[in-house]
């Protein structure tokens, strides 16, 4: 009969959330733990916090192996903010800048009149 009784392989003895094992068994038959990785969590939208559609889930260390194209997507604020909150932006600022000219011209017209 195999040998029920496994230690862990790594210097880490308890079990935390990043000391995950499982058992497998190898092909000289043997018991054995294999430690598991942490699951990645989805990068989400810094203004709305929705996960970000077209930039893969990875491990923060992962992503320095991954090309610049799989970490953005082809648009200002890609890999960092959703296309919704990009959108709101757009407007805001636009909408600021018309305030700014229409103040201007009631400034002028103000001026004239005097």
């Amino acid at each position: 009969m195999a040998s029920t009784r496994l230690t862990y392989r790594r210097r880490q003895a308890y079990n935390t959330r990043s000391n995950k094992v499982r058992v497998i068994k190898t092909p000289g038959g043997k018991l054995r733990y294999l430690h598991i990785k942490k699951k990645p969590s989805a990068p989400k939208c810094g203004d709305c916090g929705i996960k970000l559609p077209g930039v893969p889930s990875l491990r923060p260390r992962e992503y320095a192996t991954v090309s610049r194209p799989k970490k953005t997507v082809q648009r200002a604020y890609g890999g960092s903010r959703c296309a919704n909150c990009v959108k709101d932006r757009v407007v805001r600022a636009f909408l600021i800048e018309e305030q700014k000219i229409v103040k201007k011209v009631l400034k002028e017209s103000q001026q004239k009149k005097r």
